[in-house]
């Protein structure tokens, strides 16, 4: 039998960030995950200061680890089949770093107990105890294991009745200059002509990123075709067609709301599907969730009652509110009205990529 303070379960960006908050207040953490870090997660994964800000991180710090932390200073936007707008930043903007390489050192950092290769196979509670895969006992349990986060699934009772955001990617070595023509320090970002979702290109030093997600309910892959086919033709990756592609899926915020907070559970990142609406971001709504989370449990005094938890749902209420749906009869007027604004660059820049991509405004 392992006993603990609190079992966080996922030890990507929400699950490391509560559990090294929660170790640097003096409680036990065990931290179990199925996948075994370093573990293979491809993600277009750029972060802005501000992300670094709140994992209490000198950019300096992560450089120096001599893991890829690409510098960004610019974007260049388009309508995907129509002329691209750059947009260029004075100051660094942003960083493009990989996720096998990110999240293993958020881990590693947290000086949380690390379980892995190990899912979550079981969860009982057992009066003011929760039990997991019959031998981990902790009063506390977060739940920070995605999309598919068990602890979720349990928590509101059945699997999610909304369609999440779906996307498929993939992360390569870029052999030489003929492999693409995406430059560093701009991430490429080509949107689906119905405007229903968005493809990009992020270069990562010696690493390409490419993906495509979509929030509508059809078939992903023809879309993926059509895609690949395109970055073939322009150049941007020649060997689209040939690398391993993976899918994930993610909820929006505010799209479906799910429960947040039970008696000694709460929920973080995209299991508590945080992700922002505009881009599909989960990062920094993952590692503020995951910070707010741990910071609830111990302002809560060990305490773990559902009202003791209910401040943590307030919070994330308010800072990720329910997105408004545009009228199925104005859909239409209002997709050709973002596609003419697409090619204007003060809406690119100021709407676009510095409130929807960089939360500047945050």
């Amino acid at each position: 039998m392992l006993r603990c303070d609190a079992l966080v379960v996922g030890g990507g960006p929400a699950g490391s960030t509560c559990a090294r908050v929660l170790t640097q207040a003096g409680w036990n953490i065990v931290v179990l995950d199925r996948a075994r870090f370093p573990r293979d997660k491809v993600c277009a994964g750029w972060v802005t200061p501000g992300v670094f800000s709140l994992l209490d991180l000198d950019q300096a710090e992560y450089r120096a680890t001599g893991l890829t932390m690409q510098e960004i200073t610019g974007f260049r936007t388009s309508v995907i089949g129509r002329p691209s707008l750059e947009t260029r930043y004075p100051e660094i903007v942003s960083y493009a770093i990989r996720r096998c390489e990110f999240d293993d050192f958020l881990l590693r950092r947290s000086g949380a107990r690390v379980i892995g290769s190990t899912p979550l196979a079981s969860l009982v509670r057992q009066g003011d105890m929760w039990i997991a895969n019959d031998e981990i006992h902790a009063p506390v349990v977060v739940g920070a294991g995605g999309h598919f986060c068990p602890v979720a699934r349990q928590l509101r009772g059945g699997a999610d009745v909304v369609r999440p955001v779906v996307a498929k990617e993939a992360e390569f070595r870029v052999e030489d200059e003929n492999t693409s023509s995406v430059t560093g320090d701009t991430p490429e970002l080509f949107f689906c002509r119905d405007l229903e979702g968005y493809g990009w290109c992020v270069r990562k030093g010696g690493y390409l990123n490419i993906g495509l997600g979509r929030r509508d309910n059809g078939d992903l892959n023809p879309h993926i075709r059509e895609f690949v086919d395109f970055l073939e033709r322009r150049g941007l990756a020649r060997r689209a067609s040939l690398v391993r592609w993976c899918g994930h899926a993610y909820l929006a915020c505010g799209v479906g709301r799910r429960p947040l907070v039970g008696d000694g559970v709460l929920v973080a990142g995209d299991a508590a599907g945080l992700a922002y609406p505009e881009s599909g971001e989960g990062i920094k709504p993952a590692v503020e969730s995951g910070r707010l989370a741990a910071e609830t449990l111990v302002a809560a005094g060990g305490r773990a009652h559902v009202d003791d938890l209910r401040p943590y749902e307030t919070a994330l209420r308010l800072r990720y509110p329910a997105a408004s749906r545009t009228p199925d009869a104005l859909a239409g007027v209002v997709k050709s009205i973002g596609r003419v604004l697409l090619g204007s660059r003060a809406f690119t820049r100021h709407v676009l990529i510095d409130r929807w991509f960089l939360h500047a405004h945050t």
